[in-house]
């Protein structure tokens, strides 16, 4: 029987609380997490880990999240981006899917349940 590797996680987030709580969920549903406190930190996390889906908070410290999710597409990062965040704005939503995000989540209104079930969607659609 082999082995299957589990999927790797990059979480952008700089509450921490936020952070260790998805954290904490994803890994009990057996996925691997890899995390950064903002934008800067991200790119590296990212470029390092080659994670295989990236959750990504928009307000943050040092570069945000609109910033971030430029700079990977840029680079050719083809991996899939889901925006996690508190801006909840028609405009915001556009502006992350003609940036380049998969989805775009508003923080309050998903549960971590919520999330890592979309996770695992959008991991099948590939």
């Amino acid at each position: 029987m082999a082995d299957t590797k589990p999927i790797k996680v990059a979480l952008i987030e700089d509450d921490h609380m936020l952070s260790d709580m998805y954290k904490i969920k994803f890994e009990k549903e057996g996925f691997e997490i890899v995390t950064a406190v903002d934008g800067v930190e991200g790119l590296e996390v990212v470029d390092k880990e080659k994670p295989d889906v990236i959750l990504l908070d928009v307000i943050m410290p040092r570069m945000d999240g609109f910033q971030t999710l430029k700079e990977l597409r840029g680079r050719g990062v083809k991996t899939p981006v889901i925006l996690l965040t508190n801006l909840g704005q028609e405009e915001d939503i556009k502006k992350g899917r003609d940036l380049g995000a998969t989805d775009y989540f508003v923080k309050s209104n998903f549960t971590p349940d919520a999330i890592v079930m979309k996770v695992r969607t959008v991991l099948k659609e590939l």
